[in-house]
């Protein structure tokens, strides 16, 4: 299957059985940041089935990595299983495991980190890879709309610190009605 299909798939199921998946329509932000600034590194913090890291694999080339840190071996299993129908497993390796203990023992360079886990952990998986970023890493954060109060401090930090130029992104609900959600796109100076 093309990724294409396999984001279709996800898309139409994930309504039905309740999947919060960043969306066709916040995950355009994250096709934007992947053509504008080109990561060839990614963390991926939150990977439930495999859709954003998909969305985020079609888009790179040979050579260039995705490592995501899913919590649940069952839906570890579940992404795993998405990515390798789309035909993404030789760039996208999913690590089962407690992303405040995975998060730590990571080296190398980031270009980009994408973080869709437990919304009061943000700022603390930033505090984790900071030392893998470097200048023009960018840092994406969802559900920064729908969970304001539990991501305030990480939204503070990206906006205040001096250490980032940030950008709050709204869209509107991907299925159906409601109030729509966000992200925060932060460029590391």
């Amino acid at each position: 299957m093309k990724p294409e299909e396999v984001l279709k798939s996800i898309e139409a199921l994930a309504p039905r059985r309740g999947l919060p998946i960043i969306g066709p329509k916040r995950g355009k932000f994250l096709d934007e940041v992947i053509e504008v600034h080109e990561p060839s590194t990614i963390l991926e913090v939150g990977t439930l089935v495999g859709y954003s890291a998909i969305r985020m694999g079609r888009h790179l080339k040979a050579g260039q990595k995705i490592t995501c840190v899913e919590l649940r071996e069952d839906m570890a299993r579940i992404a795993r299983s998405n990515i390798n129908k789309a035909g993404l497993s030789d760039r996208i390796e999913v690590i089962v495991g407690d992303a405040m203990k995975v998060l730590p023992t990571l080296t190398g360079s980031l270009d980009m980190a994408f973080f869709d886990a437990v919304k009061e952990d943000y700022l603390a998986y930033l505090e984790h890879v900071e030392r893998l970023l470097h200048k023009g890493s960018v840092v994406v954060a969802d559900n920064v709309k729908s969970h304001a109060s539990e991501v305030a401090n990480y939204l503070e930090y990206v906006r205040n610190s001096g250490g980032y130029a940030s950008t709050y992104r709204e869209a509107p609900p991907n299925f159906g009605t409601g109030p729509g959600d966000a992200v925060e796109v932060s460029v590391k100076l």
